[in-house]
């Protein structure tokens, strides 16, 4: 290896070849880290005041929130030894696409998909039937 100012000339080759590629090491490292998606606090606040709402009407009780490298999770559930009943993903990969923001039924059937927070957070919004 030859050092380059800001670069490594890297030599590879199998047999004697002398293969040369020039590897820009700021690239490199920017490769190297890993990026894990997170809510940002103003959709944070959002989600935690539909979830006191709903909290409070008796329909949930808890929640998990799971940053991972392509998506964040944050999971509702009925009573904590139960499946999801909702998600709400933020999936930054389709944020050109169907939007960002998704919300997510414990049978994998996706509610609502949408750029803003806000509006697809609104699915929740619908007054759901009650025996009287």
């Amino acid at each position: 290896m030859a050092d380059r100012g800001n670069s490594y000339l890297v030599q590879q080759g199998a047999g004697g070849a002398a293969d040369a590629d020039l590897v820009d090491l700021s690239e490199h490292r920017k490769r190297q880290k890993v990026q894990i998606v997170t809510f940002h606090r103003r959709e944070l606040d959002l989600i935690l005041s539909l979830y006191g709402r709903k909290v409070a009407d008796g329909e949930w009780r808890d929640y998990a929130i799971d940053h991972l490298k392509d998506r964040a999770v944050f999971s509702v559930f009925r009573r904590t030894s139960e499946v999801a009943l909702f998600q709400i993903v933020k999936d930054p990969s389709r944020a050109r696409k169907q939007g960002a923001f998704s919300v997510v039924a414990a049978s994998g059937a996706i509610l609502k998909r949408g750029h803003e927070l806000q509006q697809v957070l609104k699915v929740f919004d619908k007054p759901t039937p009650r025996i009287v």
